[in-house]
């Protein structure tokens, strides 16, 4: 990946996470997240599901619950040749392929079948647009916490677990 990738500081109540955005590989996605982090749409937001040899999910909703508004659904670059490994960053998505709008999630371990496989809504997969570059302790911090039912949803962290805030990382040319 080039040296111009945009990276986005993604501060957590439980530590820093840095991430690379993967421009040229996910447009649409990396067009679409900045777009969120530039308006600080995630400052103040959970990881509100958590599975712990799965992924953190997170970028949609409060402490409570409550799901924040979202700007329209993208296209789904899922079959742009990157895979579901550990670290890396994809969007989250209801059973409608090109549904993603500000949700993502943080693979935990290496999840194959969630790389695009076909043109079928069931095979085409979810889109990955980044990786962490540091941080991925913080990740690991996070995927450990206690989870349980809350208002309806499961596997939601006990303990919130904050996204403070979420920046571009100023970069030199």
């Amino acid at each position: 990946m080039s040296d111009q990738n945009p990276q986005v500081l993604l501060e957590t109540s439980k530590g820093a996470i840095t991430i690379e955005l993967f421009r040229e590989k996910a447009p649409i996605t990396v067009k679409n997240f900045l777009s969120y982090v530039k308006e600080g749409h995630y400052d103040g937001l959970i990881f509100h599901r958590v599975i712990k040899d799965f992924m953190i999910q997170g970028g949609g909703m409060n402490e409570n619950l409550e799901p924040k508004k979202t700007k329209f659904a993208i296209k789904n670059e899922a079959a742009n040749g990157l895979s579901n490994k550990r670290g890396t960053l994809a969007m989250a998505r209801t059973a409608v392929v090109d549904s993603a709008t500000c949700q993502f999630f943080i693979n935990t371990v290496d999840n194959p079948f969630l790389d695009h496989a076909g043109k079928q809504p069931d095979r085409f997969g979810y889109c990955v647009f980044g990786q962490v570059l540091q941080g991925l302790e913080i990740v690991d911090e996070i995927r450990a916490v206690k989870t349980g039912n809350k208002n309806g949803h499961g596997d939601v962290p006990l303990e919130p677990v904050f996204i403070t805030s979420a920046r571009l990382i100023e970069q030199e040319a």
